[in-house]
């Protein structure tokens, strides 16, 4: 899905190798920490977190659609976990 997005393969390969290493911007470097936080651990979710959002122009709008998209994603994944969706079973 990365390919098809970014239409670059070594950016594609690079986010999904590292992300933090990737060649992308510290904008968006950025935004895919607060994603991994929300992911990881959200309720140590901070106003500092979302002011440094604002810092590299993420607005209100933008910041919940960061935080509904990965939350989406979350949700979606978890679900298909717990059912076996993709999953090979040995």
């Amino acid at each position: 899905m990365l390919r098809r997005v970014t239409s670059d393969n070594e950016l594609a390969e690079g986010i999904l190798r590292d992300y933090r290493t990737a060649p992308i911007s510290e904008k968006e470097m950025a935004m895919l920490d607060y994603a991994v936080q929300l992911t990881v651990d959200a309720v140590k979710i901070t106003p500092k977190d979302h002011e440094k959002l604002r810092s590299f122009g993420y607005d209100d709008t933008a910041m919940l659609q960061i935080t509904l998209i990965a939350s989406w994603f979350n949700y979606i994944n978890r679900v298909a976990d717990s059912l076996g969706i993709g999953r090979q079973d040995e």
